[in-house]
């Protein structure tokens, strides 16, 4: 069996990517989840400049997911090259996160983390929390960012985007016209969470993203359509907690998946127990390859 698959040109041994946000923040940190099994690893989101984020409380832990207003705080790309530096003694790819407030900033941090040994640049389109979500509700905007970052490095570019648009098919068709080499689909939901008792939204920042189990439907249905569309690869993400849920993602055009909240319920342990899960899946079911599975739902 060959559980590896390919994203543009980077073969990943295995199709389990660390999703943006979750434990991104340090080189060790994604040396270690690299050694715990993870076939690509992707960091928290990157600006050019430092950024506090938002006061606590900033995450909610939900039965069914999280709910999270961080703010996309960070050291600035200077600060985290060395991070990537670190990362990269894990032996898998490391995709850099990075966003910006005007399209000259996203170009800036993808060249300096590309400089610092960045497989692959992953653009922040659509956090719902931070100053960028408008990049990846608009054709245009998605256009302009992704075809300034091409034009600025040499390794791929993915386009992570938001469901939070009436068409998310025409957001990625504008990304792939761009040049992008693959679609991360999707980033987490905007969303609030109230405390009854004293009448006031817990999260300090007031709404949130929502990530984990309940969006994994809505993440399942936009890949789906993406890749009846589109001829790039699509990272599917969103509430993997499970290797059927994996190979959902799979089944509907994923060439790979991130994981991200499971995490927080479930441990680092998470990526080996679901690539066993995955192995044993494909040795009942006689399949050869991961590419074999890769929108299998489609042929009907």
């Amino acid at each position: 069996m060959d559980i590896s698959t390919k994203i543009a040109n980077l073969k990943i041994r295995n199709p389990l990517i660390l999703a943006s946000g979750i434990l991104g923040t340090t080189g060790a940190i994604l040396k270690r989840i690299a050694m715990a099994g993870a076939g690509a690893v992707t960091t928290k989101s990157v600006s050019k400049n430092p950024r506090v984020g938002f006061p606590n409380p900033t995450v909610v832990k939900l039965e069914y997911g999280l709910i999270n207003a961080i703010g996309l705080s960070n050291p600035g790309i200077h600060e985290f090259k060395n991070e990537i530096r670190v990362a990269k003694e894990g032996g898998v790819p490391v995709i850099v996160s990075v966003f910006g407030e005007e399209v000259k900033e996203f170009s800036e941090v993808a060249y300096q983390a590309e400089e610092a040994g960045a497989d692959a640049i992953e653009l922040n389109l659509s956090c719902p929390h931070g100053p960028n979500i408008q990049y990846g509700q608009d054709p245009k905007l998605t256009y302009e960012v992704v075809n300034a970052v091409k034009s600025t490095v040499k390794i791929p570019v993915f386009a992570k985007l938001t469901p939070e648009v009436t068409d998310i098919v025409k957001i990625g068709l504008s990304a792939e016209k761009a040049g992008a080499d693959a679609i991360t689909a999707i980033n987490t939901l905007k969303a609030i969470i109230i405390d009854i008792k004293i009448a006031k939204p817990i999260l300090s920042n007031i709404y949130g993203g929502l990530s984990g189990k309940a969006i994994k439907p809505v993440a399942i249905r936009c890949v789906y359509q993406l890749y009846e569309a589109l001829s790039i690869p699509i990272i599917g993400v969103g509430g993997v907690t499970s290797y059927e849920d994996a190979i959902e993602f799979i089944m509907a055009g994923a060439s790979a998946v991130q994981i991200g909240s499971a995490i927080a319920f479930k441990g680092i342990e998470i990526f080996k127990e679901i690539e066993q899960g995955i192995m044993n899946f494909m040795k009942n079911e006689g399949y050869k390859s991961v590419k074999d599975m890769i929108g299998l739902a489609h042929k009907r």
